[in-house]
């Protein structure tokens, strides 16, 4: 069954990241229902090395992007050349021409290079020269950032983060989970070893099983109502805009199919409420003085909202 497919790629990546099974859910939660993903930490918690174990346990083209000051827009995008026997521009595949890309470090570049990702995770294709090149499908972006108050970093702008279905913090594993972890370095357990679980294809048949899970009207309401909360809330300066509202439904789906539900239940949008809203959430300047907590609020609003009667 494609569900049990799932749970073992689920297994499989947990086998080599240890301790962070709610982290790798939310991971492919994003997978499956065709979302991106932002991962943002501080720098050795191991940010790129789970984004490179999922590619490693699914069979698709991996790239990765290295972002420095000085990485251009054709750099991600690709360039036309000038091919002087047929007198033709041609062009050259940048480094987003593969199925999952790990955007290392985006926020280490400057904003003119950060944009070149949006049409490519927005409309999956990228133009060049007038002309429009669609990426391979299925596309995933996996992008990693430091926190923005490191030396070296340029905040993301609202319009690339709200790219993202969803923003992850993986955080410090416990002591248990890291001896572990150095245990299989030690024991030379590499990830560049994995297996693929399931190929392209498959992925794609099981975002077409995600589609199909049924979400009521109610419950798209009840999604509404906790967008609209965050609009109104006064320690936002800006508040979810529709594609949150788009993605939350969305990431609903695939939670509901991981847990072997045809049918979305307003459970499955709270736990996907914080992760997919925080990232396009902006605190008033007197919210940042008193050191209000984003996520602390996100779950206010959602108590807050009144839950529908489940169809």
């Amino acid at each position: 069954m494609k569900k049990d497919m799932v749970q073992k790629l689920k297994k499989q990546i947990s086998e080599y990241f240890v301790g962070k099974e709610e982290t790798i859910g939310n991971l492919l939660i994003c997978m499956l229902a065709g979302g991106h993903v932002l991962l943002e930490d501080v720098p050795g918690v191991g940010k790129t090395t789970l984004a490179r174990i999922l590619a490693k346990s699914v069979d698709m083209s991996f790239g990765r992007i290295q972002f420095t000051p000085d990485t251009l827009p054709g750099d991600v995008t690709g360039f036309s050349v000038y091919n002087m026997k047929t007198s033709e521009l041609e062009y050259r595949e940048g480094a987003i021409m593969h199925q999952i890309i790990l955007a290392d470090e985006i926020n280490r570049t400057s904003p003119k290079t950060q944009a070149a990702l949006l049409e490519a995770m927005a409309e999956g294709s990228v133009t060049v020269d007038g002309k429009r090149y669609t990426l391979p499908s299925p596309f995933m972006v996996i992008a990693t950032q430091n926190p923005v108050e490191f030396i070296g970093t340029y905040p993301l702008p609202e319009a690339s983060m709200d790219r993202f279905m969803m923003r992850l913090s993986l955080g410090y594993p416990d002591k248990d989970e890291e001896i572990r972890m150095v245990r299989n370095y030690l024991d030379g357990k590499n990830p560049e070893d994995i297996a693929p679980v399931c190929s392209a294809e498959e992925i794609e048949e099981l975002r077409s099983h995600v589609s199909k899970i049924a979400i009521n009207n109610n419950v798209i309401s009840y999604a509404e109502d906790i967008i609209d909360m965050t609009r109104k809330e006064p320690s936002f300066v800006l508040g979810g805009s529709t594609r949150s509202l788009l993605y939350l439904t969305k990431a609903a789906q695939a939670r509901a199919y991981m847990e072997g539900r045809d049918f979305v239940k307003p459970d499955d949008i709270k736990e996907v409420a914080v992760n997919t809203l925080h990232h396009r959430l902006t605190l008033t300047p007197e919210a940042r003085i008193r050191k209000d907590n984003i996520d602390t609020i996100i779950k206010s609003l959602v108590l807050k909202v009144k839950v529908p009667m489940e169809a």
